[in-house]
């Protein structure tokens, strides 16, 4: 079968599986029926306390008749839901949109919108409040579902999750209020409930002053295995309420501490890491400085308590990398995870403080020997012999691709070259220089793929080293 043939009876049955999915009208139609006719058998579609507003525009300002040998069938004027919908509601479009987008707003507005009429507000298919089987947000998420014996849960799960989010909230990318579509950022979001002057908070935060802190940064807002939505890692003074090892009674409305400043108090248990800033070959600047820079010192979401998040903490001053961050793809270990999945934040032996030089820092993850050790202690896996730690779904969360390569060779297709390519005539020399970052950028691009200069995945690309690949012979 030829390739034209192939393409034709393809596109038949392309064409056939549209006209499939446009319903069939059970009565017969004139493609010119007017919206008025409608109305005669759906007019359930414009009864609601939430009707939506291109009801009155009329059906077929989004539904279209065909009719074809004597079959009426009704389809969208538009290939997608999406696609209909942004024709109204181009200020949601997320290819034009700023930062994170809640993901079911990229795909599918039907998700979470009835077209016609609800009963909630927006048009929402459930309320945003109560249990799993009644709010809408909980088909998804499952923020406070599974609360174990011990742990907590927050009570404002119960006021409803737009009591803390406007989903369509978006903003600046690694600002808290945005990433989250939050109504506002703590600690004025929690404060808006939570009295900072009142005498139990007070106590239970022992005279220390909290009313400027960012209350996420210790305590989880949805739930935790802990009492009183503790955060799932914790410094082991804070967790253990031995605030005196670190601190003096405040003064003046102000932390005091019992070293001199912050990175002495650190240093007198960590002295190890010291020691790693001190004596590393390539040195990190950012290291030298104090330790809450980086860290906060009570606890957090991720191993180290790094503030205000382990990616965050990095673009305050790596503003080059920042400018990645805005790229449409990004590198999950480093946008997603924090830098120093693949970074040494204290100090290094590799150039630009990496874990491993060369392809091993890349094959870490995506080589066929790569072997993360479970840490069941902490419900997690590491990699880099112990020092990067990942949570347990990691690999299966993220699809993370094992490549199948063998000998250096194997990434993109059977035979290719990985790594560098030697002089047949003379082994010891390089006859073609080739590691992961010939191809790949490290950290974002314009394009999947992610391949260098931002450039689309295609036999192009490969022109730029394979020149005469279509050259006779």
């Amino acid at each position: 079968m030829s390739r034209v043939v192939r393409f034709l009876v393809g596109w038949t049955i392309f064409a056939g599986a549209s006209l499939a999915f446009a319903g069939v009208h059970p009565v017969p139609l004139d493609k010119n029926t007017p919206p008025e006719k409608c109305a005669e058998c759906h007019a359930d579609k414009a009864k609601g306390k939430f009707t939506h507003s291109a009801i009155a525009m009329g059906c077929t300002s989004c539904h279209e008749i065909r009719v074809n040998k004597d079959v009426t069938r009704v389809k969208l004027t538009t290939t997608t839901t999406q696609a209909l919908c942004l024709t109204c509601h181009a200020d949601h479009n997320a290819a034009d949109l700023k930062g994170k987008v809640h993901p079911p707003a990229v795909r599918d507005c039907v998700k979470c919108h009835d077209p016609h009429t609800s009963d909630n507000k927006f048009q929402l298919l459930k309320p945003t409040s109560g249990d799993k089987d009644a709010n809408l947000c909980l088909t998804c998420h499952t923020q406070g579902v599974t609360v174990p014996e011990k742990g907590s849960r927050h009570a404002a799960l119960d006021m409803g999750c737009d009591t803390c989010h406007v989903t369509h909230k978006t903003g600046e990318r690694g600002k808290e209020e945005f990433d989250f579509h939050l109504t506002k950022a703590s600690p004025a979001l929690c404060l808006d409930c939570h009295d900072a002057k009142d005498a139990a908070l007070i106590k239970a935060h022992q005279g220390q002053p909290f009313a400027t802190s960012n209350c996420v940064q210790c305590h989880d807002p949805h739930q935790s295995n802990s009492p009183k939505l503790m955060q799932a890692f914790a410094h082991p003074p804070f967790a253990m309420g031995s605030c005196d090892s670190c601190h003096k009674p405040a003064a003046n409305g102000k932390v005091v501490l019992t070293q001199a400043d912050s990175k002495a108090l650190c240093v007198s248990c960590h002295s190890d890491k010291a020691e790693q800033i001190d004596k590393a070959k390539v040195q990190h600047p950012g290291a030298q400085g104090d330790c809450v820079a980086c860290h906060n010192p009570h606890a957090g979401k991720t191993p180290g308590f790094i503030q205000p998040d382990p990616v965050n903490a990095c673009l305050t001053c790596h503003s080059d990398q920042a400018e990645q961050f805005k790229k449409a793809h990004l590198h999950q270990p480093a946008f997603g995870l924090g830098c120093a999945t693949c970074h040494e934040p204290h100090g290094s032996d590799n150039a630009h403080l990496l874990r491993a030089s060369g392809n091993a820092l890349c094959l870490e993850c995506h080589g066929p020997d790569s072997k993360p050790q479970k840490l069941e202690s902490e419900h997690v896996i590491t990699i880099f012999n112990g020092k990067v730690k990942l949570p347990e779904d990691y690999y299966v969360k993220n699809k993370v691709i094992v490549l199948p390569i063998k000998y250096g060779l194997g990434h993109p297709m059977i035979g290719h070259p990985v790594q560098d390519v030697m002089d047949p005539s003379d082994i010891t020399k390089v006859k073609t220089h080739m590691d992961c970052m010939t191809c790949h950028q490290p950290h974002s691009s314009a394009q999947p793929g992610m391949l260098v200069k931002d450039q689309a995945n295609n036999m192009q690309f490969c022109d730029t080293c394979h020149k005469n690949r279509l050259a006779l012979k």
